[in-house]
């Protein structure tokens, strides 16, 4: 690809993304891939990463070789599906795989026998495609570790130093991180890299991130908790825990009180997780309860708020977490809930201010969306406009009725406003969306 055709092909990229230009990071980023074979990216979250390896990713591929030719490798099946839904928005023409625990191995397996260009996967699942021999190795020369510091922590190091053992003619190793980790073991072959660190004197101004401290006079804090998402009211909020126990906890105390929201950990079932991340997403819920899991590969935008019901485990997870908020330019909340026997790090208490609660408070807006739930997906060859379509003539519903549509493998998830959803079901049930009789209720 010359020059022009390149400019040209970004340009698309870009106009898909419905990006006006690239950042100075990315920019740098993809200049020092392509004179050097071997970058750290260190950059803050919600700073364009992902854009910052895919454009040289796609670049460097060549339509000619049908075998795969790029490897990004994730900590996580959520970042895998954010990075796998920026490569389809993207449109450039080649196939990607994603392959993560949780999904039917079979399913990949079968999108494997016609080799992907790009493959995107978490450390466990390739190993074990490798291991039976499903995928061809030989003209991988792209490969990128991002959230390099949690790939490489100890409970992947195993499968992750097969993984990249198994890589014979890797030109091209890029690693990023909003977190940068002392140790990057051998195996990973980083011999003399470029370091790119936008960290450097880059904190987030106050005035963007706003980081609170909140005195809790009850060890418990549950009720402080209560005042707070009162406080906070119809936003989006996301409540960090320490614990998948705590996780259900404080969230089943919040519908005690009447708060709508859901929660989310590594001990639920695939298809639990996809319809509470799905939920938050199109505000039928503005609260999601959940784990660290949720602070790395989630970009859904628009969070305005991060409460640490726990405190974080260390410096990299409070980073991590609140970069779930004050992403691309928006501003962001923070706060941190604290009881009188807990004392706050240091890197916490440099750079907070201690917040009072207001003595008036009522309980939010019950949200204006619910979630249909429908039985059927792309592999049923449904896509988002069949079921506007659908929900148009079919269910009577105005535009400004039908919310955000997901469609997955096997099912979708669309928003349907909530004084309309009960009137959607009952005129939907014997209905079919391209000639397929499907089920749809209200999602659980």
């Amino acid at each position: 690809m010359n020059i022009e055709q390149t400019d040209t092909a970004r340009a698309g990229y870009l106009e898909r993304l419905k990006i006006k230009e690239l950042n100075a990071m990315q920019h740098a980023a993809i200049d020092s891939i392509s004179t050097n074979d071997e970058l750290i990216l260190l950059s803050a979250t919600g700073s364009g990463k992902t854009l910052a390896f895919l454009i040289p990713i796609l670049e460097s591929l060549n339509s000619d070789v049908k075998l795969c030719q790029a490897l990004i490798l994730v900590p996580s099946r959520e970042l895998a599906l954010q990075i796998d839904g920026v490569l389809k928005q993207m449109q450039a023409g080649f196939k990607i795989t994603c392959c993560y625990g949780g999904h039917k191995r079979e399913i990949e397996e079968n999108n494997l026998v016609q080799p992907p260009a790009i493959i995107i996967g978490t450390a466990g699942r390739m190993a074990d495609h490798i291991r039976r021999n499903n995928i061809d190795l030989s003209q991988i020369k792209f490969l990128v570790l991002d959230e390099f510091d949690k790939i490489l922590e100890l409970g992947f190091l195993e499968e992750m130093e097969y993984i990249i053992k198994s890589l014979p003619a890797v030109q091209k190793r890029m690693l990023t991180s909003a977190t940068y980790t002392e140790v990057i073991p051998a195996f990973v072959q980083m011999k003399n890299p470029v370091t790119l660190n936008e960290l450097l004197d880059t904190g987030i101004a106050a005035d963007v991130l706003r980081i609170n401290t909140l005195f809790s006079a009850n060890k418990d804090k549950l009720d402080t908790l209560l005042q707070l998402i009162c406080y906070t009211g119809n936003t989006s909020t996301i409540v960090f825990c320490n614990h998948r126990e705590s996780v259900e906890r404080a969230s089943n105390f919040l519908n005690e009180q009447g708060i709508v929201n859901v929660f989310y950990h590594g001990g639920m079932e695939q298809q639990d997780r996809e319809v509470a991340l799905c939920k938050f997403r199109n505000s039928s819920s503005d609260i999601l309860v959940t784990t660290d899991l949720a602070s790395r590969g989630l970009d859904i935008a628009n969070i305005r708020n991060i409460i640490h019901y726990h405190m974080p485990q260390d410096e990299a997870s409070f980073t991590h977490r609140n970069g779930r908020t004050a992403r691309m330019n928006a501003t962001g909340n923070v706060y941190v809930i604290y009881a009188e026997d807990e004392t706050l790090p240091r890197y916490i208490k440099e750079h907070s201010v201690p917040f009072v609660m207001p003595e008036k408070l009522s309980l939010p807006e019950k949200p204006k969306w619910s979630t249909l739930f429908i039985s059927a997906g792309k592999k049923d060859k449904i896509n988002k406009i069949d079921i506007v379509g659908f929900l148009s003539q079919r269910a009577n519903l105005k535009k400004d009725e039908i919310g955000l549509i997901e469609v997955k493998d096997f099912t979708a998830f669309a928003a349907i406003r909530k004084s309309k959803i009960d009137q959607v079901v009952k005129l939907v049930q014997e209905e079919k969306i391209k000639n397929k009789k499907v089920k749809m209720a209200i999602a659980k």
